[in-house]
């Protein structure tokens, strides 16, 4: 990594740090696009380079900018907030791969059901005490438990992105 990262533990900042998803509806004509917009976690760099850590969306959060939609989202249809509040991706594993970019694999749960995820995120800004992970990877959303699709309007993966910036704490 280009990147110096250091050992220790790391916490998210929700101030800087963004997780949003996109997914297209109405036939493929319309992108629904939302954020998370409280978020949590942390991480730890261990003496030899490895990594593991935990980012926590909260779905009341989620905001699409459109009330009515977000409500449905927070039903039972989709993410079932009542009965799963939370969605957490578990990171097992970070590999260095070439320049600034790490292979991330962990478990992403939502609704109570747990799938396994890899994808590249790309370090930047990094320096001593912070640092900020980007990526985007698909999901494939009735992979957890949400079917819902009425008159056969939603289509394809959901899109996921996210900016997480960390800072390091003191030891």
């Amino acid at each position: 990594m280009t990147a110096a990262v250091e050992t220790g533990t790391w916490q998210l900042d929700p101030t800087a740090s963004t997780v949003e998803v996109r997914h297209r509806t109405m036939w493929g004509l319309v992108t629904v696009k939302g954020a998370f917009t409280a978020v949590s976690g942390r991480g730890e760099v261990r003496p030899d380079g490895s990594a593991a850590g935990t980012v926590t969306l909260d779905v009341a959060s989620l905001d699409t900018k459109h009330a009515k939609r977000d409500t449905h989202l927070r039903s039972a249809d989709f993410f079932d907030a009542d009965n799963h509040p939370e969605i957490t991706f578990a990171v097992r594993g970070a590999d260095r791969l070439g320049g600034d970019d790490v292979r991330v694999t962990g478990q992403l749960t939502v609704r109570g059901i747990s799938r396994p995820v890899t994808f590249t995120a790309r370090v930047s800004d990094a320096s001593a005490g912070a640092l900020t992970l980007g990526a985007e990877f698909t999901v494939d959303r009735e992979q957890f438990g949400m079917g819902w699709n009425q008159l056969g309007m939603m289509r394809g993966l959901t899109t996921v992105t996210a900016g997480l910036r960390f800072t390091r704490t003191a030891a």
